[in-house]
């Protein structure tokens, strides 16, 4: 194996990728782009809840209940209804995303020690919102009851009282950007080594110049490594600037060993750069590429954990996640960067990409060079 060959076929693979206007902004803009999007998007916080009020009490206790969702930073009310109907009307066409009716007893049952009820409408044609927002309704309401039995019964009630002290580590204020936008680098990582290493050996094919390179003195593992290593070099470049851009644009922050990062990518690459070529042995054009290459794309991303919890898929689908190299990369980018653990404590996942990527890569540039012969 001569790494001059390799070296030449490098530089000029580089020439060929940067001379093409059209891969400029995949390489560049494209990037950005996305973490621009996918950072500001992917949040599942919630905030300016925008509340619908019926108060057919209008007393002082009602008048309590509505300054606690006014004062909750999280709410806004947005609209007062006279009539139950008219508070569902506003609710049916997404005018509101909650609806608090309060009945015309309600003073009354409070003033006697009674229980009195409100009616909570949430908009649940978004579960997983209203679930969340009905979460913080009910923090209002357990707040304002407090203040209320306070009012009425003067002396302190505290036996009995469970004191529960909830304190989260390594994400102190639950902030959602601070666990997406560390996995958004993964995925871009895994779509630009994609897309990139199957189209270049497609392009090649189409512009019948592979014939060309397979006549030359050309090794076929040189010739692997040759359209391998720009992409290698391409998207760690690309990982810095991310991170970096990441760090100082969203404050998300860094408390482990960025070294680390760049070889848990590494081992990455040999999963999705194997798929690259897989990709290109199965493909004839450039579009037929592209279709194969998000066929790939998206059971990587529904599996990964990214978005929806492994944990809740049914037990063959998460068999299945442990096929699928952005499992393991999630979990070593989301723990380097928000835990701060090392190798002593990711090297499960570590030795999973390795074993994984050692395996699809081989398998690739076997196939690989077969179709060369």
């Amino acid at each position: 194996m001569s790494w001059i060959r390799i070296r030449e076929l490098v530089r000029k693979e580089f020439i060929q990728l940067f001379r093409d206007k059209k891969n400029r902004p995949l390489l560049v803009i494209a990037p950005f782009v996305q973490l621009l999007v996918f950072g500001y998007v992917l949040s599942t916080d919630v905030r300016d809840v925008r509340v619908g009020i019926v108060d057919q009490s209008r007393t002082q206790e009602s008048r309590m209940l509505r300054d606690a969702f006014d004062a909750n930073k999280t709410f806004s009310i947005t609209h007062y209804a006279d009539h139950p109907k008219e508070l569902e009307e506003v609710l049916l066409r997404r005018k509101v995303d909650l609806a608090v009716k309060i009945g015309p007893d309600f003073s009354e049952r409070i003033r006697r020690g009674d229980s009195s009820p409100i009616q909570i409408l949430a908009d649940g044609s978004m579960s997983n919102m209203a679930s969340v927002r009905i979460a913080y309704t009910s923090l209002v309401l357990d707040r304002l009851n407090q203040n209320l039995r306070r009012d009425l019964y003067p002396q302190k009630m505290n036996y009995g009282k469970i004191d529960a002290r909830i304190r989260t580590w390594y994400n102190p204020n639950l902030d959602s950007r601070n666990f997406y936008v560390p996995g958004i680098v993964a995925i871009l990582i895994m779509i630009l080594s994609l897309l990139l290493t199957s189209m270049a050996i497609i392009r090649e094919k189409e512009a019948g110049t592979i014939e060309q390179l397979i006549v030359t003195p050309l090794k076929p593992i040189e010739l692997i490594l040759g359209k391998t290593i720009p992409y290698i070099i391409i998207t760690q470049t690309l990982m810095i600037v991310v991170i970096t851009f990441a760090i100082f644009w969203f404050s998300i922050p860094l408390k482990g060993n960025f070294l680390l990062l760049l070889a848990a990518v590494c081992l990455f690459l040999l999963s999705t750069l194997g798929v690259g070529l897989f990709i290109s042995t199965v493909s004839a054009t450039q579009q037929q590429a592209m279709m194969t290459t998000f066929f790939f794309i998206l059971p990587f991303f529904m599996l990964s954990g990214f978005v929806f919890p492994i944990a809740s898929m049914p037990a063959v689908i998460q068999w299945l996640t442990y096929l699928n190299p952005l499992r393991y990369i999630l979990i070593i980018i989301r723990g380097v960067f928000l835990k701060g653990v090392g190798l002593e404590v990711l090297w499960p996942e570590f030795l999973s990409l390795m074993v994984l990527g050692l395996i699809v890569f081989t398998s690739a540039v076997k196939r690989f060079r077969k179709r060369l012969d």
